[in-house]
């Protein structure tokens, strides 16, 4: 079956999501900083996906833009927020892999998203490459409530330490480039981690996923994981 092929159709359509989204710039207040964001949201969304970004750009015309853009196709609503600000980018490169840090700032976009009402209905995903992984999986460690399902796009969820593995609470999916020079250490994560977890491997490219069609297909299988997992509140409510 071809991968764009696997997305529940029962969601929303292109048409009936793309045309009720409304796109807001934010800042997230994280501890002294102030996180660039921008929410792509609509009432009828399957849910709400976090989408983190390791550097600082557009949100509007850049790979994590197109990413957030094919999710948006396939019924969710979209935040994509930095972890960083320009000047941290720019006085120390090396800030990125400041893990402790970007789950601080992970935990910081959740904490805002708990004091929004029009969002509070909505089940919550999360995104995440690089070395954004392991600071995902710092963030929700040992914290059952905060998300409902979470991606890691390539990345090094390693960096995250032994123990915040062994505690990821919700059901995770991996994708990997197939010719990524840092599939052992990815695998070696994956094996640590004790939830509901799958992998995906997409064939001919590598941790970036810069060849022609593999960014589509990995958010075509992230938007699959997040129509498996993320059910909107008022159902649950219903349901029982």
């Amino acid at each position: 079956m071809p991968l764009r092929a696997i997305v529940d159709s029962s969601a929303p359509s292109a048409a009936q999501i793309m045309m009720k989204l409304r796109h807001s710039a934010l800042s997230i207040a994280a501890g002294p900083v102030w996180l660039d964001a921008l929410l792509a949201h609509s009432p009828d969304a399957a849910g709400l996906i976090l989408i983190a970004q390791n550097s600082v750009g557009n949100h509007r015309d850049s790979r994590e833009a197109h990413f957030a853009r094919r999710l948006q196709e396939a019924g969710f609503a979209t935040l994509l927020f930095d972890l960083l600000n320009h000047y941290e980018e720019s006085r120390d490169p090396d800030t990125r892999f400041n893990t402790p840090l970007l789950g601080q700032r992970i935990r910081a976009v959740f904490e805002w998203l708990a004091h929004q009402p029009p969002l509070a209905t909505l089940p919550v995903g999360l995104v995440a490459s690089s070395t954004g992984c392991g600071a995902a999986i710092r963030a929700i460690a040992n914290q059952p409530d905060v998300l409902s399902a979470l991606v890691c796009r390539g990345g090094r969820p390693g960096l995250a330490g032994i123990s915040p593995l062994r505690m990821v609470p919700c059901p995770t999916r991996v994708i990997v480039g197939a010719r990524d020079e840092g599939l052992p250490n990815i695998r070696q994560a994956y094996d640590l981690m004790t939830c509901a977890k799958d992998w995906q491997s997409i064939a001919g490219t590598d941790d970036y996923f810069r060849e022609p069609g593999a960014l589509d297909d990995a958010a075509t299988l992230s938007a699959e994981w997040f129509h498996r997992h993320l059910v909107r509140r008022e159902t649950e409510a219903a349901e029982r």
